[in-house]
């Protein structure tokens, strides 16, 4: 009877979900083909696969829209290869996406501590997923508008959330039939003034410059529409740019194109088709930088760069040809003498890279100006909000960087120059002597009424003289901070590692490296997984730790491990993979005991899978990456003995056309350096052959190349092989636990 009841149970589940319900319990699962519908029929989840791919992925799209059109996918780096992809709710209140062969393909991860209870998943006519417990209309455990694709919907919130960690932003498709991570992002930069960057991988393309209170001030052309009406909050909890839909019935969206444009389209339902409307990017001129330090860009001129007033190019003869790059220099350098600056105002400019600023929200212009003068640094300032005659206050230090000039809706900047250069501009709009007399009898009287109002408000300016002072002492950190760098991957709670290491104990721990522990753990939805603590003691660092996210991150293939994601919190640095059963290959082919379960054709297809991981390192993926630690305890083996290269904390890359550096600090392991490169530093894609020679002969013979011996000579295993060899012995050199099944010795 109970049996029936639970086959009752399940059936009925199924059948809710195909009846095109907007939630999922946790008793139920979503199935290849089966689909959950929001209330008003805007959006649709389920599985599908994109354009020509055969490639299966869970993903939301639009209900009306006839034209498929994808706005969000879980598994856009893990899909499926057939129809068995399962959706699920665990029961720590996580959704699980599963393969036939019942693997973990996505999780949910949120920054929430939120108590589960009675879980449920819904679909809302936003377009959001969201996971709740039932009977919480509002709190969210988790929702897919927080971890965005490569759309913007309306009433997300596209920036950065302090308290919570969270940076919603945008990832570009590989391709209109592959949704994998591409080349592009958009996102918030929250250093000086917050302002939206597009990167192709790590190299900047396009700045939307800072808000001004009314749009950004390299989108002159983001005015108010009947479409939509747009929003920028800046506060100490958040940064974030939103937009909600003036017509609810009106269907529009922002997206990240595979290359590389930020365009929103409109839906012409007479058409059945996305109609264009906008763009981020308009001309040549927003290409990032284009004409360099202290030049400015004007898209209706001939050249488009040119140098801003009092600057001149320091390279003339380049910069004639074409060649901006290296920018403008100062016609007079500054000295920093009281009396001997001055400010000019340049108008109708998108506002340089605010990275290297300073702003002030309340203080006034004047006092702007007055404290960019006493800081030697501060090179130029600006309002922080235009409206209702300006307010606010922005300080740039150093360069000044991606300037153009519009026909409309710009912004006044002023510019630090010689006070010998503000007079040859001065004079220049003059009309005259009357004219110059005039401005030095108004700049006399000017100054004779300031210091009157000064001698009368004195007491005034000594209470503000400890708020001055505040102000400074934040400037002068501002100027001399060096950016961070940017790790830009998913964390994982600290809490749920925890848990899922069981404390990190003893027990869980599975060996120790360099890094630090290495300890087993798993997570709610039963997925293996391991975790590389850093420690304290460590040799490696929080460079190594940052080294191994870039790299691996960007990272697929087969014969590499794979990253789940890290963990930065409090004092911890932390990195979590995909478990391997089998752990390491020096574990086996060291072991007395268990080197005979490697026979030969098993070995042989180890080392082809490790030629394979190196192939791609040097020459397949998207960097040139030389390992520089290739050995046996860094090659993991899965559960049917596949290898996967890991540890990528000492690894380099090189540029397109590079195939070799150098370096002043060798690092890696004895034994498998190559001589150029433990004597003199030089590493090159030859140094990983090296090592991965040295690794081949480990494997064929079952000794360490460090600390071989031989009765007979004093040779290291290299030597000892090449003996063997000349005197035409190599036999003798496999290890005697696998001689039997090595048929042929040529192979």
């Amino acid at each position: 009877m109970e049996a029936i009841n639970v086959l009752l149970i399940s059936l009925f589940s199924t059948f809710l979900v195909s009846q095109a319900t907007d939630i999922i319990t946790a008793n139920q699962t979503l199935k290849d083909g089966d689909t959950i519908v929001s209330k008003g029929e805007s959006f649709e989840l389920g599985f599908f696969s994109p354009g020509g791919s055969r490639n299966r992925y869970l993903g939301i799209w639009y209900k009306k829209v006839s034209l498929q059109t994808v706005v969000w996918v879980a598994n856009r780096d893990s899909p499926l290869h057939d129809l068995s992809g399962v959706l699920k709710i665990s029961g720590n209140g996580s959704l699980c996406l599963f393969n036939g062969g019942n693997s973990l393909l996505w999780t949910s991860t949120s920054l929430q501590k939120s108590r589960v209870t009675n879980p449920v998943v819904q679909i809302l006519d936003t377009g959001n997923l969201v996971l709740r417990n039932s009977g919480a209309e509002q709190n969210y455990i988790w929702q897919s508008l927080d971890y965005p694709g490569d759309t913007f919907l309306p009433e997300m919130k596209y920036g950065i959330n302090f308290v919570t960690g969270i940076n919603r932003f945008l990832t570009s498709w590989r391709s209109p039939d592959d949704p994998s991570t591409g080349n592009y992002t958009n996102r918030m930069d929250p250093n000086g003034v917050p302002q939206f960057f597009l990167k192709r991988n790590s190299v900047d393309v396009f700045r939307a410059g800072p808000w001004n209170g009314l749009r950004f001030t390299g989108m002159p052309h983001l005015k108010p529409n009947p479409i939509y009406r747009y929003e920028f909050v800046f506060s100490e909890e958040e940064v974030y740019y939103t937009y909600k839909l003036e017509n609810p019935s009106v269907i529009t969206r922002m997206q990240l194109t595979p290359n590389g444009a930020l365009q929103r389209y409109t839906w012409v339902d007479s058409l059945q088709s996305w109609n264009f409307y906008l763009s981020a990017q308009m001309d040549s001129c927003d290409f990032y930088k284009l004409c360099g330090p202290y030049g400015s860009c004007n898209i209706n001129e001939s050249p488009a760069c040119r140098c801003l007033k009092g600057f001149v190019p320091k390279f003339p003869e380049a910069y004639s040809a074409g060649d901006w790059s290296e920018g403008c220099v100062r016609r007079v350098k500054l000295g920093c003498h009281r009396g001997e600056e001055e400010f000019l105002k340049i108008s109708k400019l998108k506002l340089p890279d605010t990275r290297a600023s300073w702003y002030d929200k309340r203080m006034g212009l004047n006092e702007c100006k007055t404290v960019c003068l006493r800081n030697c640094s501060c090179s130029a300032y600006s309002h922080f909000d235009v409206r209702n005659g300006g307010s606010g206050c922005i300080l740039w230090f150093g360069d000044l960087i991606d300037i153009r000039e519009y026909n409309e809706n710009g912004q006044d900047l002023y510019v630090r120059l010689a006070s010998s250069e503000i007079e040859k501009y001065t004079v220049y709009h003059a009309k005259g002597k009357i004219g110059m007399m005039l401005i030095i009898v108004l700049s006399t009287a000017l100054f004779l009424i300031c210091l009157f109002i000064g001698m009368t408000v004195f007491n005034i300016k000594k209470k503000k003289l400890a708020r001055k002072e505040t102000v400074q002492r934040n400037i002068d950190r501002v100027s001399s901070k060096k950016e961070e760098e940017d790790l830009e991957f998913p964390f994982l709670d600290l809490d749920l590692i925890a848990e899922a290491t069981n404390g990190f104990s003893d027990g869980n721990k599975l060996g120790q490296g360099g890094f630090g522990p290495v300890y087993k753990g798993t997570l709610a939805c039963g997925q293996e997984i391991a975790v590389k603590r850093l420690s304290r003691t460590s040799k490696q660092g929080i460079e190594e730790f940052k080294n191994e996210i870039k790299l691996i991150a960007t990272l697929q293939h087969r014969n590499l491990v794979k990253i789940l994601g890290s963990c930065v919190e409090e004092d911890e640095r932390m990195l979590i993979y995909e478990y391997q059963p089998n752990r390491s290959l020096d574990s086996f082919i060291f072991d007395k005991e268990r080197r005979g379960e490697l026979d030969w054709p098993k070995r042989v297809e180890i080392v082809k899978g490790i030629a394979r991981g190196l192939m791609y390192l040097h020459q397949d993926s998207r960097l040139r990456i030389i390992h520089r630690d290739l050995k046996a305890s860094n090659v993991l083996l899965d559960s049917e003995m596949n290898p996967k290269i890991s540890d990528f904390g000492l690894a380099r890359t090189l540029g397109g056309d590079e195939t070799e550096a150098n370096t002043t600090k060798v690092v890696g392991t004895y034994g498998y350096m190559s001589p150029e490169y433990q004597i003199d530093g030089y590493f090159s894609l030859k140094s990983d052959v090296f090592s991965f020679g040295v690794l081949v002969l480990e494997i064929v013979s079952g000794r360490r190349n460090r600390g071989f011996c031989n009765q007979e000579h004093k040779l290291n295993l290299l030597g000892h092989a090449w003996r063997l060899y000349t005197e035409e012995k190599a036999y003798e050199l496999i290890d005697e636990a696998f001689k039997e099944s090595c048929t042929d010795v040529s192979e």
